[in-house]
């Protein structure tokens, strides 16, 4: 199983070259739905470096080859998910293929006392926060509630609820401010989650009480089948000039301006000087969830000219134009990555059923009369089909 997308079989489409442009008033004078908006680019699609002046990043080759395997290694475990769904191993899957840049991007920016709220398709940020993948897989194979010691990571459980896990993380922020803590709080969501009224509202506190909160919106273009001309008329990233606090758009393909963007957001908010809203603006390469078909609402054509700017693509242009990484080094990852799915796919077959009775576990923190009813008669109605297999013998 390849770890690249379609494109990497495909000849690449020549692509016009965007220049890195400042985030600046400029911006609203174009049309809010550009087919090429401004945003902060360090690495072009054509694996071009360029400066900007307002974010710059210097790694070292390590570093880019670190990235690059962070971002190969998350679409190898996203790919062999979305297998294992198709194979009746999950009941549900969301892929990120497309936005491992924004994921990797931002999550190499976090430091070890950042607290992460994410939605339910940061598998990438998962892995930058050194969660095993294997435990993302449990609540989506219907064996636990998330699978995952949030305070072992820094990294809160998967939220399922479209935009209340930026309230959690507006309170968070403004426990830590008043902790006298350093850290940085960091938010995502989707583009779809901005129009709730969660996401407002935590606009809103997290501005007024000065909140060390990073708000990082991956704008992929569609909530479901919703594009995001349906959604709001002016960039997503504008609307944080309402409530008070800065708002950039970056190139969400393009992991060394994702990782620039939120490093100097999440510094901004450790200085305490309040909110940032980061949109990174890419592109949801799959299905919403494997129970979707984004053949109906959205053309062949679309997905092609974003396959042109695939993330890893780029950057392995970059590093082979840079001479940064060898054939070695790409024939060993892939080796790794196919470990990496074997391991998944077998620690995922592997796991065992929940009891059924442990549904009535920590409901309560002492013992309920009523529960303690409950949980017997389920008890009984579990025990009548043992029964029944066994008269049938």
């Amino acid at each position: 199983m390849t770890v690249e997308s379609t494109a990497a079989r495909k000849p690449r489409r020549s692509s016009k070259r965007t220049s890195a442009v400042k985030t600046t008033a400029k911006t609203s004078a174009k049309t809010p739905q550009s087919s090429e908006p401004e945003l902060v680019q360090l690495l072009t699609p054509e694996g071009e470096r360029v400066e900007h002046p307002d974010y710059s990043i210097d790694l070292t080759a390590d570093e880019l080859r670190g990235l690059y395997r962070d971002m190969v290694l998350t679409r190898r475990f996203d790919a062999e998910a979305t297998a294992l769904q198709r194979q009746g191993e999950l009941g549900l899957w969301a892929s990120l293929l497309g936005q491992e840049a924004a994921q990797i991007g931002s999550g190499r920016a976090l430091r070890d006392d950042d607290y992460v709220f994410p939605t339910y398709r940061e598998h990438g940020v998962a892995w930058c926060r050194g969660v095993d993948p294997t435990n993302l897989l449990g609540m989506f194979r219907g064996v636990n509630h998330g699978g995952w010691d949030p305070n072992s990571n820094n990294f809160h459980l998967y939220t399922i609820v479209i935009g209340s896990q930026t309230l959690h993380a507006t309170g968070y922020a403004m426990g830590v401010a008043k902790d006298g803590a350093d850290s940085a709080v960091i938010a995502y969501f989707g583009d779809g989650a901005s129009s709730q009224g969660d996401v407002a509202e935590s606009f809103t506190f997290s501005a007024v009480y000065n909140a060390p909160v990073v708000f990082f919106c991956q704008n992929n273009q569609w909530a479901i089948s919703e594009p995001t001309e349906k959604q709001t008329r002016v960039p997503l990233y504008q609307r944080a000039q309402g409530f008070g606090f800065p708002g950039v758009r970056v190139d969400g393909n393009d992991v060394l301006a994702c990782l620039a963007v939120t490093k100097s957001a999440l510094e901004r908010a450790r200085r305490g000087e309040g909110p940032t809203l980061v949109e990174a603006f890419t592109y949801r390469m799959g299905a919403h969830t494997t129970s979707d078909d984004p053949t109906k609402y959205r053309a062949d054509e679309e997905r092609a000219s974003w396959e042109a700017k695939d993330p890893i693509l780029r950057l392995r242009a970059y590093l082979e134009k840079e001479g940064a990484a060898d054939e070695a080094f790409f024939t060993a990852l892939d080796e790794e990555s196919e470990a990496l799915g074997k391991r998944v796919r077998e620690a995922v077959r592997a796991m065992p059923d929940p009891d059924p009775i442990a549904i009535f576990d920590n409901v309560y923190a002492d013992g309920n009369p009523l529960v303690d009813e409950e949980r017997a008669q389920f008890a009984a109605y579990q025990a009548s089909f043992a029964d029944t297999a066994e008269e049938s013998k």
